[in-house]
């Protein structure tokens, strides 16, 4: 049984990013830890909340269904603020994610890492995939607890395709939908979303599974702007477009291969 933690910046990404990578993990029978850095404390706020319920509880609940569908062993949160996008005034918070200290953060998952002896630790990108601050400070805080653990993990950076996005995209405009995103245009922080193909190392095929990744979408209704735009799509194009989940790996050649990353390095 191989360990894996997935650390993720607010409760949804999971499921919109490493959803299948996680069902398939599970239904291999290998143990599946889920970290969330925020609590997703500035997402949309829903109409139904109950008296005395807050959006942090919402979300904290919707990412315990998310993981019940996923098959995901332990959810764990480190207890930072939500930074809000590039240039809100939550940015400069005290608590925010995007201000923690590298090594305090480092330090609260490193302690999950031992707790868990993991194997593999999953992050982001350089840049978090499209520059939100809290998905560009997961980054540099993954490598640092992988450093602080006391059995180094493998590490593994969840990213998006970026030339597989264009050309879905592409050939949605002309099937006649409207599509008015560029993946090769700014994104939160002004850089192009995702990695070109030519830099990911890791596709993984998650088509058996894909239908657990909607079901992980849906759990989190109270984002209903965006978790809606993505369960809305149709059954193909929502296979084209979450059927495949892709992954840097630091040291490794370029030249994207598809296989299964998330075991022990020798």
């Amino acid at each position: 049984m191989t360990t894996i933690v997935f650390l993720h910046a607010h409760p949804d990404d999971e499921a919109s990013s490493t959803a299948g990578s996680m069902a398939r993990a599970a239904r291999r029978g290998d143990r599946v830890v889920v970290v969330y850095a925020t609590n997703g404390d500035h997402g949309e706020v829903p109409e139904d909340l109950h008296e005395g319920e807050t959006l942090v509880d919402r979300r904290r609940s919707e990412a315990r269904a998310s993981a019940e569908v996923l098959g995901t062993a332990r959810v764990e949160w480190l207890g930072y603020k939500d930074s809000g996008m590039t240039g809100w005034d939550m940015n400069a918070e005290p608590g925010a994610f995007c201000n923690a200290d590298l090594d305090e953060a480092a330090g609260r998952l490193a302690r999950i890492l031992d707790e868990e002896d993991a194997d593999v630790l999953v992050g982001y990108d350089w840049h978090g995939n499209y520059g939100h601050p809290d998905h560009v400070r997961v980054h540099p805080v993954a490598y640092r607890a992988a450093q602080l653990a006391r059995r180094r993990p493998r590490v593994l950076e969840s990213t998006a395709n970026r030339d597989r996005m264009a050309a879905g995209f592409q050939a949605a405009r002309e099937a006649g939908l409207e599509m008015d995103f560029d993946p090769h245009g700014p994104a939160d922080d002004g850089n192009p979303m995702g990695t070109p193909e030519a830099e990911i190392h890791w596709a993984v095929d998650v088509t058996d599974v894909v239908g657990l990744k909607r079901q992980a979408l849906l759990c989190h209704a109270s984002q209903a702007t965006d978790i809606g735009m993505l369960t809305g799509m149709p059954d193909e194009a929502f296979l084209a477009g979450f059927g495949h989940e892709h992954y840097r790996e630091h040291g490794r050649p370029n030249g994207m291969q598809p296989g299964w990353p998330f075991t022990p390095l020798d």
